[in-house]
């Protein structure tokens, strides 16, 4: 076996891979709503928070499923997952009110730019928050046998 593949049998790296995955469809849900709200009239900061919250429930359902494989207490992890989103919505929403100040207000897609720096600045707290803390007892085991 090749060293890339080696490094992509690892089990970490796949769920990163998978992670990375979830991430894009609930970072496509968010910026779908997001982007209605903003031409709805909603401010920034609330059409954020509620595509992230959209978002975060996508993310909730596929890395239980898929991701991580939980068979583990829904309601626990469920809470663990909100509270680790409470703090990268909270982190996320810094980064874009900071982004929206920096940014020329005419720069062409300035809203879009802001929330890809928001949305990325969240996303590496929310994969190790959640995989060693709401997820930890789905790989515990495996790596205490490697």
């Amino acid at each position: 076996m090749s060293a890339p593949q080696r490094f992509m049998a690892r089990r970490g790296v796949r769920q990163f891979v998978k992670f990375g995955i979830v991430g894009v469809s609930g970072a496509l849900v968010n910026y779908i709503i997001y982007s209605l709200l903003l031409h709805v009239a909603v401010a920034h900061w609330l059409a954020y928070a509620a595509g992230f919250i959209l978002g975060g429930v996508n993310n909730y359902w596929w890395n239980r499923r898929w991701t991580f494989r939980s068979s583990g207490h829904a309601g626990k992890e469920l809470a663990q997952f909100i509270s680790v989103s409470t703090v990268a919505l909270g982190i996320s929403e810094l980064v874009l009110w900071g982004a929206l100040r920096l940014l020329p207000e005419a720069m062409p897609l300035r809203n879009s730019s802001a929330w890809l720096a928001a949305t990325v600045f969240g996303m590496g707290w929310n994969f190790f928050a959640n995989k060693y803390w709401t997820f930890r007892h789905t790989h515990q085991a495996a790596e205490g046998q490697a």
